[in-house]
């Protein structure tokens, strides 16, 4: 004869199991998160906006692109957006080689060159004494560290329009106004601040247990640095070159006030070439300039975009 307390038992889990009796069942669901519906206000809201902002910075490099392989008769045609009937490269090549500038007519290609003479040491010079300096500031607490880091913070925001003129006297002092060297000084000068807090941050973020146990294990100020810190910061390195690569490039006062004719960078060339007086008005070569005074800042930011926002995110919101 089976136990009347097991049919009870059974009986209860049953009620369970049906849903008509128990008090712990009472009220069970599914659980977790509700389904999302695929077409829902919000979503229709939030690609709308991206879809619509894609296209409106899109079209314009559409058209910069077609009308810079289009030839001038058909350009005359008057309509911007239609594909080229005929492609041609030719002016791409003049916007290279044989755009004309006042008298020189040797297109972009001498200001590319100048703008990688610039750009290489200013970036590499600025990186390496701003990762240091932000190194010391973060882990190294010397007197004078925060009046030293709010004099910093202070000239990352100084209008550099306002320092033009102390800068010529000084560069002419030192015999390197409108020299390619006198140019670097410049950019590296003025891209030591925000690189410098970047990187403070960033060492900030970082472990602190590892620099007391290198501290401990006797390592110095120089060790710590080269083989800790350094293997740690590719990502913040990467948003310092990019910064300083894009700024520096893109730069068009600087190079324009520090330097002389033969010195040109790239976007001063471009605009000289844009705004030429002389002869036809070439929209064909203008696009294809500006597109290849662009291709080097675009080129680093394909390249390494997704360590970019890592580095971004560590070194800027932290400190």
């Amino acid at each position: 004869m089976a136990n009347p307390g097991s049919l009870n038992a059974a009986a209860a889990g049953f009620d369970a199991v049906s849903g008509q009796v128990g008090s712990d069942h009472v009220g069970s669901g599914p659980r977790g998160a509700k389904p999302k519906r695929t077409f829902s206000g919000r979503n229709i809201m939030l690609y709308g906006s991206l879809i619509f902002f894609a296209i409106y910075y899109l079209i314009p490099l559409y058209v910069m692109i077609v009308t810079s392989l289009k030839g001038m008769p058909e350009i005359r045609l008057g309509n911007i957006f239609s594909p080229p009937m005929e492609i041609t490269f030719e002016p791409w090549v003049k916007a290279w080689a044989t755009a004309c500038t006042g008298l020189n007519c040797d297109g972009l290609s001498r200001g590319f060159w100048n703008s990688v003479r610039i750009t290489v040491p200013s970036t590499l010079i600025s990186i390496l004494i701003a990762s240091v300096n932000g190194y010391a500031l973060a882990n190294w607490r010397f007197k004078g560290a925060e009046l030293f880091f709010t004099i910093l913070i202070i000239g990352a925001f100084i209008p550099y329009q306002v320092m033009i003129y102390p800068i010529v006297i000084v560069l002419r002092e030192l015999g390197i106004y409108g020299t390619l060297t006198g140019l670097v000084v410049v950019h590296t000068i003025f891209g030591m601040p925000i690189l410098t807090l970047l990187f403070r941050n960033y060492f900030t973020s970082l472990p602190e247990e590892l620099f007391k146990a290198a501290r401990i294990d006797g390592a110095g100020f120089w060790q710590i640095y080269l083989r800790i810190m350094l293997p740690m910061s590719l990502p913040i390195f990467v948003v310092a070159m990019i910064l300083q690569i894009t700024g520096i490039w893109n730069d068009f006062l600087f190079g324009v006030v520090f330097t002389r004719p033969e010195y040109y960078p790239m976007t001063v060339q471009l605009n000289n070439i844009v705004n030429s007086v002389q002869g036809v008005k070439e929209y064909n070569v203008n696009m294809a300039a500006t597109l290849l005074t662009g291709a080097v800042p675009l080129f680093v930011y394909f390249v390494s975009g997704r360590l970019f926002v890592r580095g971004i995110a560590a070194g800027a919101v932290k400190g």
